[in-house]
C-alpha cells in the first residue's frame, strides 16, 4: 500500500504485478479507484456552462453517451482530463483523484453561478477490466451486456443505485460502476468471487494503460502541455474547431486552434517509442537525437508485460515525431536506441457492439 492523493493504495496484490496486467489481459481485473473525483453538473445550463471550460462537444452529447473532455487554463494547457456522461437531468463527471479539488475549484469559479455543482467524493468507483469483464459483471447486475463501448446506465444492485459506463482505462474492454460508498465494499467482494476475477493494484493498471497509449494526467500531459503538444487532437470534435458551429469559445483557444490549423507552431509532440534493446527507460530520462543534441524527454515507460520489450512515451520536436524515426534514451549515461513507434503499442480491444 502506498499513499496518493489522500488515500492508502494498493501497488498490487500477492499475485504481483506482471500477473495482474496478465489477468486483466487474458480475464478480468478489478481495480479499486474511488480516489476519483465524481461530479454531477445540474441545470438547464449545465452543458452549455461545461462547455466553455473545454474544446469538446458537450453541447449534443446523447443522453447515455460518454466522452472524453479536457480542462484547459486560459494558456491553452490542460488543467485535468475527465470523463462526462450525459444521465438526461444531469451530466455525470469522473476527473482524477490528484486533480479533484482544483478542478472543483476551476468549476465553481468559472460556471458555479450557470449550474449546481454536487460533489459525489464520498461514492465508491470500482473498474471492472479485460475479456471477461462483461461476464462476471452480467451475473450479478443483469443488464450491463447492453451497453457498448463509452455508453452508461443507472442500475441497481442489492437496492444501491449504480451508474456503470462501459470504459475504462485498460484498452481492454471493461467498465466503471459507481457505487454508493456503503455497498462499495460487498460489490467489490461479490466481483472477487466470480471465476474470472482477480484485484489489480495501481502498478498493473499503469502498465496496462501505457501499453494502451492513454496519458496519466502530471506524466505525459499538464499545465505545460496543449492539446495538440499531447496529440489529443482527436478528443476535439469538428464543431469546436475553426469553422465548426461552436468553434472556440473555451480556454485558449486562439493558440490550440491556431496550433490544429498550423498558423501557431508547436514545439513537440507526444509521441510512442519502443527500445531497441532490452533497456527498460523510465520517466524524466532524456531524450536525444541520434547526434547526442537533447531533444525531449520520457514522460513514461516500462518494460511491457505484453509485448516483453520496453516501451515509453515522451515529447520531441515535431520533425522527428514520425513513425520509424531513430532517436535514443539516455539511460545512467549510456545512449539506448529507440524508434518512435504507433500506439496504442497493443490494440485496444473495446466493444463497439
Amino acid at each position: 500500500m502506498v499513499p496518493f492523493a489522500g488515500y492508502a493504495m494498493p501497488v498490487q496484490y500477492p499475485a504481483g504485478l506482471m500477473a495482474e496486467h496478465r489477468q486483466t489481459r487474458e480475464s478480468a481485473g478489478l481495480f479499486d479507484v474511488s480516489h476519483m473525483g465524481q461530479l454531477r453538473l445540474s441545470g438547464p445550463e449545465a452543458a452549455r456552462a461545461f462547455e466553455t471550460l473545454m474544446p469538446v462537444d458537450v453541447v449534443d452529447l446523447a443522453p447515455g453517451k460518454q466522452r472524453y473532455g479536457l480542462l484547459l487554463t486560459d494558456e491553452g494547457t490542460i488543467i485535468d482530463d475527465l470523463m462526462f456522461a450525459n444521465r438526461g437531468d444531469h451530466l455525470f463527471v469522473v476527473v482524477n483523484g490528484a486533480c479533484k479539488h482544483v478542478d472543483l475549484a476551476h468549476l465553481q469559479e468559472r460556471i458555479g453561478k450557470r449550474c449546481e455543482i454536487v460533489t459525489m467524493f464520498d461514492r465508491g468507483l470500482l473498474a471492472l477490466q479485460g475479456p471477461k469483464a462483461v461476464d462476471a459483471l452480467q451475473r450479478v447486475v443483469p443488464g450491463v451486456d447492453k451497453l457498448v463501448f463509452m455508453t452508461g446506465a443507472g442500475l441497481v444492485w442489492n437496492g444501491a443505485d449504480l451508474f456503470i459506463t462501459r470504459s475504462g482505462y485498460t484498452g481492454e474492454d471493461g467498465f466503471e460502476i459507481s457505487v454508493p460508498a456503503a455497498q462499495a465494499e460487498a460489490l467489490a467482494r461479490t466481483l472477487l468471487s466470480q471465476p474470472e476475477v482477480k484485484p489489480v493494484g495501481l502498478g498493473a493498471r499503469n502498465s496496462l494503460r501505457l501499453e494502451a497509449g492513454l496519458c496519466l494526467y502530471g506524466n505525459d500531459i499538464d499545465t505545460t502541455t496543449t492539446p495538440v503538444e499531447a496529440a489529443l487532437t482527436w478528443a476535439i470534435q469538428k464543431v469546436r474547431r475553426t469553422g465548426g458551429a461552436r468553434a472556440g469559445g473555451f480556454p485558449g483557444a486562439a493558440r490550440v486552434l491556431g496550433q490544429l490549423d498550423g498558423t501557431v507552431p508547436v514545439a513537440r509532440k507526444r509521441v510512442g517509442l519502443v527500445a531497441q534493446e532490452r533497456v527498460p527507460v523510465r520517466e524524466h530520462v532524456e531524450l536525444q537525437d541520434t547526434a547526442g543534441q537533447r531533444i525531449g524527454e520520457v514522460t513514461s515507460g516500462l518494460l511491457a508485460p505484453t509485448l516483453d520489450r520496453p516501451i515509453a512515451m515522451g515529447y520531441v520536436p515535431p520533425a522527428l515525431a514520425a513513425v520509424g524515426t531513430r532517436v535514443q534514451a539516455l539511460v545512467r549515461g549510456k545512449p539506448v536506441p529507440m524508434e518512435v513507434a504507433a500506439m496504442p503499442f497493443v490494440p485496444n480491444r473495446y466493444y463497439r457492439g
